[in-house]
């Protein structure tokens, strides 16, 4: 035990005696945390441009009908002719059009709705909006007509009635939380990748130690190769903790973001994950010959499988073939985690995802320890 308590001083010092480690290790996650940000705070809903066209003259109840529209939320209006409106639609600089013809109000006093079109180069799903908004408002003044049966100082009654109604609603913004779960799920997804690149870095220093000959060094004392091992895996876990602690209270003290799940749940996931992130480090450096080999390696296989798992982009925009091969890859168990936990399912209910993060652990340890005992390669160490 003394031995380990020694190897883990010394490693540590070692690894964190540069501050350029402390940058790598600490703050590259938070750019993966501000990445997610840019990519998904500003993701809201735009105001739809539209552009209306009055043809009805000066007649109240098409005035009305355009200052009902220009007083509905995310609705930019702007009134032109018609000419105008078609150019800015072929242009796309509207979303959409509404004509008021001549004899609109004319056919709303015989109950009836005639002279309103809507325009549009992008179809339904930029005029539902506007057509829901105007099918309410204008079935009201042809209900209004119908009652009057086609006398005008009867509508004129109702339809100030109508406009002066006594109730007053009131509107409240509600937070949107889907964008808030969405930088989580992308925020952890990069946090995956740089504890996978963490741990391949901790564990670089095993083969750095072995090009300058002090592994040799250490073996010739008292000290054996599976403590030395042993203490590399202990410090790399215990970074790897305090690397999610740091990320996490960043992203809830100081960016403030809402995860839809108490961070304390997250932090064990990605616990259980350290597990596969420092054993899979371990299975690249017991196939590299060299640092730089082991660099290589690094690229070859924790970008690729990130890119593959859904760290980058959520995986219901992938191909189906993408999305089962995810099934195979140990990241995407952890995002699915996190997911399910967003969605309200308890601890307890994850224990298929667990324990198949915990078979991907024993699996990659199990291989990297039959390839370090196979090997006679004197750079390896075991």
């Amino acid at each position: 035990m003394q031995n380990i308590l020694w190897l883990i001083r010394k490693i540590y010092k070692n690894t964190f005696r540069k501050k350029g480690s402390w940058i790598i290790f600490f703050f590259m996650p938070m750019i993966g945390v501000l990445l997610s940000m840019m990519l998904y705070a500003s993701s809201g809903t735009m105001p739809l441009r539209i552009g209306v066209v009055n043809q009805d003259g000066q007649e109240t109840i098409a005035k009305d009908t355009i200052g009902y529209l220009s007083g509905l939320q995310q609705v930019a209006l702007t009134e032109m002719t018609e000419e105008e409106l078609n150019s800015k639609i072929s242009a796309g600089d509207l979303d959409a059009g509404v004509i008021l013809r001549a004899g609109y109000t004319e056919s709303l006093y015989r109950g009836e709705l005639e002279g309103l079109e809507l325009r549009s180069m992008k179809g339904a799903e930029s005029t539902a909006f506007i057509k829901a908004m105007l099918q309410q408002y204008t079935g009201n003044l042809t209900s209004i007509g119908k009652a009057a049966d086609k006398d005008r100082d009867a509508f004129e009654q109702l339809y100030t009635s109508f406009q002066n109604q006594s109730f007053v609603v009131h509107s409240e913004p509600i937070k949107d939380p889907v964008a808030a779960l969405r930088i989580t799920y992308q925020a952890i997804g990069f946090l995956v990748m740089f504890m996978l690149f963490s741990a391949s870095n901790m564990t670089q220093l095993i083969l750095l130690e072995k090009e300058n000959r002090t592994y040799l060094r250490l073996m010739s004392s008292p000290m054996s190769a599976r403590a030395y091992v042993l203490s590399n895996a202990i410090v790399s876990l215990i970074f790897l903790f305090v690397q999610n602690v740091f990320t996490l209270l960043i992203m809830n003290e100081v960016l403030g973001i809402d995860p839809g799940v108490a961070y304390w749940k997250i932090l064990l996931v990605l616990l259980v994950f350290s597990l596969v992130a420092i054993s899979l480090a371990l299975l690249l450096v017991a196939y590299s010959k060299s640092s730089s080999s082991l660099s290589s390696m690094q690229s070859l296989v924790i970008v690729p499988t990130c890119l593959l798992a859904g760290c980058f982009f959520p995986m219901e925009i992938m191909p189906k073939a993408v999305q089962r091969a995810a099934a195979f890859m140990p990241q995407h168990y952890v995002l699915d985690a996190i997911t399910r936990l967003q969605e309200g399912t308890s601890l307890s209910s994850l224990g298929l995802n667990v324990a198949i993060l915990l078979a991907f652990a024993l699996v990659f340890s199990l291989i990297a320890i039959y390839r370090f005992g196979r090997n006679n390669d004197t750079r390896m160490f075991i």
